[in-house]
């Protein structure tokens, strides 16, 4: 069994997607295969690859008792294999509370994750496990994500659809549209890491400490969200930008990641999910991928490059 995930980006609504903000989401061109193959061996054997083909995790997990046996890390800047491994028995039991018949069998598996971009980039690598390993159990990925993790699960959208999508949490549930983001001017679109990766659990705890509902900002950012598909021109999608970024600013206290980092930059910078590491959003041209270089930054995509 072969269960292939998209990897994520969110455009707008950073934070206040999880309060009912509708936001726009684009799954990327990269992502995340899991395969999955019978053995004899009453005992799941889990090895995760990473987009070069290198292993950099295993376990091996008791079938019939669904705990750990064995986990190590390949290399000793990874700390401690046992954390991941606990983490990844967790979604599997849950999994199995959700569908009973999930790993019912008389055979072992062995289970192999391999992703198509390198593990620093943010795009969604627990994500799209979640949502392969939801596949292949029969249980519903939203649930399965929430029942595990916190977040908002755009990313699971994005995991399942090969479009731009409206992202909204409506009484708990996820409303999906589909929708059309093409803007004329893409080839103006770029994408840079920033090489920091951000733990979203922890951006998401800082932005409930206030507990405030932000209804007024709420508005305007799902308002955003429809103007970023109809805006005509770099000019007033800039103007978008600075405002989104103004608004996100104001509510999670951290300054805007071009005030911070990129103060002479001639375009705009957005951040995308939680606010300092993995990709930001920038507006610029040609000259463009040659100044982020020059402060450091080698890894910049092009809107094509990155978008499926």
């Amino acid at each position: 069994m072969n269960f292939y995930s998209n990897g994520k980006l969110l455009l707008t609504g950073e934070y206040l997607v999880l309060d009912g903000a509708k936001s726009l989401a684009v799954p990327t061109k990269f992502g995340q295969d899991l395969i999955v193959e019978k053995i004899l061996e009453q005992e799941i054997i889990w090895g995760s690859f990473t987009s070069e083909g290198e292993c950099w995790f295993e376990a091996i997990f008791d079938l019939k008792k669904l705990r750990l046996m064995s986990a190590t890390f390949n290399s000793d800047k990874e700390g401690n294999a046992d954390i991941i491994a606990e983490t990844l028995l967790d979604i599997l039991k849950e999994a199995k509370r959700m569908n009973p018949d999930f790993l019912e069998t008389e055979n072992g598996f062995v289970v192999k994750t391999e992703l198509t971009f390198p593990r620093d980039w943010g795009l969604g690598s627990s994500s799209t496990l979640i949502n392969s390993i939801a596949s292949w159990a029969k249980v519903d990925a939203f649930q399965l994500l929430w029942n595990s993790f916190k977040g908002s699960g755009y990313d699971i959208a994005c995991a399942q659809n090969s479009t731009p999508i409206f992202y909204q949490i409506e009484n708990k549930k996820p409303i999906i549209e589909k929708v059309e983001f093409n803007p004329s001017f893409k080839e103006n679109l770029f994408f840079v890491h920033l090489n920091q990766k951000q733990d979203s659990k922890e951006g998401i705890a800082k932005f409930r400490e206030s507990g405030e509902i932000f209804q007024k900002e709420i508005e305007r950012i799902s308002a955003i969200s429809d103007e970023f598909l109809t805006v005509k021109s770099i000019i007033d999608f800039n103007k978008l930008i600075v405002e989104h970024e103004q608004i996100i600013s104001s509510i999670i206290k951290l300054k805007p990641v071009k005030e911070k980092l990129f103060p002479d930059y001639f375009g705009e910078i957005k951040s995308l999910g939680a606010w300092g590491g993995d990709f930001v959003l920038v507006t610029g041209n040609s000259t463009t991928p040659t100044y982020f270089k020059n402060k450091g930054f080698e890894t910049i995509l092009s809107y094509s490059e990155m978008i499926l």
